[in-house]
């Protein structure tokens, strides 16, 4: 049976599904699989995983465009990913291991996608630092990771160095006829996709993003607000019980009401320190 995408995407969501219960084991932080944990960082599980189980390469290639890639970006991430995997081959057939240049290349696409996600929607501290310690770095919390970045890399920071400088883009200044998004997963979680944005104008999304900080029981003004926000999702997310109506965004008024809705989410969840 011909593999999903190539061999390496194949393998890589294969270990990662028959690996994801024990994130101690070595495969769960093997290359590959963790290539697909950053992807999901990025994207989302269902994004990722979906695609696959439906044999659906188009749906995959719409999801990791979601965020501004071009589809060569996306093309070259599948192609680097295979050839990190031949190399692999090879190695393990060989008494002497050669460096995998793919090692370095992969991840360096995976920052760049990252990347475009933190310029096009607000990341929470917590999501930067999440992606942050998967990439291969001496600093990483899995001592597997850091032993493997010192084998594959001749110098074990250039991804902590090429991460560090594309954090220091900064996002374009918003033109007048822009919007104020907030993250991307915030919206989600409240049933509005990306195309439900594109339609709402300037004051619907700043009235939007009014409603769900509102809804949370957190002043718009606050200082720390992002922080807040990521905090109040986050719980969500743990509870597992997503703002929704199941129909998606109609209107402004359609998604005030499903505000209305999660304000009795928040009383049950309780509320935190602020």
């Amino acid at each position: 049976m011909k593999p999903f995408i190539n061999e390496a995407f194949e393998k890589a969501v294969n270990d990662y599904l028959s690996s994801k219960e024990n994130t101690d084991s070595i495969l769960y932080n093997s290359f590959l699989t963790v290539v697909i944990r950053m992807l999901i960082c990025i994207y989302g599980e269902l994004d990722i995983i979906n695609p696959y189980q439906t044999q659906n390469e188009d749906a995959l290639d719409n999801n990791l465009k979601r965020f501004g890639a071009k589809q060569e970006e996306v093309d070259n991430l599948k192609r680097l990913m295979d050839g990190y995997f031949k190399v692999e081959k090879r190695n393990q057939s060989s008494v002497k291991s050669e460096l995998n240049p793919y090692f370095i290349e992969v991840q360096k696409c995976l920052v760049d996608l990252f990347n475009l996600k933190r310029l096009n929607f607000d990341l929470s501290e917590s999501e930067e630092k999440d992606f942050f310690d998967l990439l291969y770095t001496p600093g990483t919390s899995n001592f597997y990771r850091i032993s493997e970045n010192y084998r594959h890399a001749e110098n074990p920071y250039e991804i902590a160095e090429y991460y560090q400088e594309k954090m220091k883009i900064e996002k374009p200044a918003l033109k007048e006829d822009e919007k104020d998004l907030l993250g991307f997963d915030v919206y989600k979680l409240f049933n509005v996709s990306i195309a439900d944005l594109s339609k709402m104008s300037n004051d619907d999304v700043s009235n939007l993003n009014k409603e769900i900080y509102e809804s949370l029981d957190i002043k718009e003004n606050a200082i720390n607000k992002d922080y807040l926000l990521s905090e109040k999702i986050k719980q969500i997310k743990i509870k597992n019980n997503p703002v929704t109506t199941g129909n998606g965004y109609v209107d402004i008024l359609l998604v005030m009401s499903i505000i209305v809705t999660s304000i009795m989410v928040v009383i049950i969840f309780g509320s935190l320190v602020f």
